[in-house]
């Protein structure tokens, strides 16, 4: 195998613009040497790339089992709330095998569609009623299989989500959801372990699937191993109020209080957010993942994007 693979590209967007006539070196560990404009010919043994070329793109936030629920929203009317009920049915036939077979097929989309990265927010963890599999991270290794044989880059974002809502236990189709506590959510994801391809991140499903007691556990796990930490944040007005109601403050406080937010952290959605929220977000370097085609279908629109941005919060998609 060479150390370096050249590849000529007729035109390759830079960052800022188009530029014909880019050579790129590419090391053999997959990382990009040297980036060369001007050369107006392919050089010797080049690989050559017509047309344009842009570089991979990065889905910060998948839920692969969700592919097996496209175009159900389309179909008649409801709400987050009433598709969340067909969501849960599907989650509850899948298997380790089943889910590898769904999720492989998830990548190679994404892959043929210039997806090189995935974020993948995880956690359907353990079988039917909640009973661990012999491997207890036998669903996580089924997502980081089928990215590898799909060919794509995958961050494991293994998603704590112990409770119904604020002050419920799980309801009988989120068993599978929780481990109990964040303690023992902790001890289960320390055995998963980043290798080539693969990083292991953490996530906070949402204020009303963690209790608020229970989110500085996983904020600090994620902070002691220097890695992405993402939460849904203020998707549903109605997720707003009843946290209000709990705990008198909005989501976003809630978090920052129990030390959530931070540059490592995303903020998924971030659709109804106070001018306060914008601030907190945006001077604690959390970035925002907008999701759009959720936000449309099951959602309330695009959440304050530029003002996120403005004040701070960096964006992806």
């Amino acid at each position: 195998m060479p150390l370096t693979t050249t590849y000529w590209l007729e035109h390759a967007w830079l960052g800022t613009h188009a530029e014909p006539g880019v050579a790129l070196d590419v090391t053999a560990d997959g990382r990009v040497g040297a980036v060369r404009t001007g050369t107006e010919a392919p050089p010797p043994g080049a690989i050559v790339l017509r047309g344009f070329t842009l570089p991979g793109l990065a889905n910060a936030h998948s839920h692969a089992f969700h592919r097996a629920l496209r175009g159900t929203v389309q179909v008649g009317s409801g709400t987050f709330w009433t598709w969340r009920e067909v969501m849960y049915a599907v989650a509850q036939r899948l298997t380790p095998d089943s889910y590898f077979a769904l999720a492989r097929a998830v990548y190679a989309e994404m892959a043929l569609a210039g997806i090189t990265s995935v974020g993948e927010f995880h956690y359907l963890h353990h079988a039917p009623g909640g009973t661990p599999y012999a491997d207890p991270n036998a669903m996580g290794e089924a997502l980081i299989a089928a990215a590898a044989e799909a060919g794509i880059r995958i961050t494991l974002l293994d998603t704590a989500y112990l409770s119904a809502g604020f002050g419920k236990a799980p309801e009988p189709h989120q068993l599978r959801f929780s481990d109990g506590t964040a303690e023992r959510w902790a001890e289960r994801v320390s055995a998963l372990k980043d290798r080539d391809g693969v990083r292991i991140g953490a996530a906070v499903h949402s204020v009303r699937a963690v209790p608020a007691d229970q989110l500085a556990t996983v904020a600090r796990w994620a902070d002691e191993r220097r890695t992405p930490l993402h939460v849904h944040l203020s998707e549903q007005t109605a997720e707003n109020e009843a946290c209000l109601a709990a705990h008198g403050r909005t989501p976003t406080r809630l978090l920052a209080d129990h030390g959530v937010l931070g540059p490592r952290t995303t903020g998924v959605h971030n659709t109804h957010m106070t001018d306060a929220d914008i601030a907190l977000v945006g001077s604690t370097g959390t970035g925002t993942c907008m999701c759009p085609t959720t936000e449309r279908d099951l959602a309330d629109g695009i959440g304050p994007a530029v003002a996120l941005q403005r004040a701070g919060s960096p964006l992806s998609l």
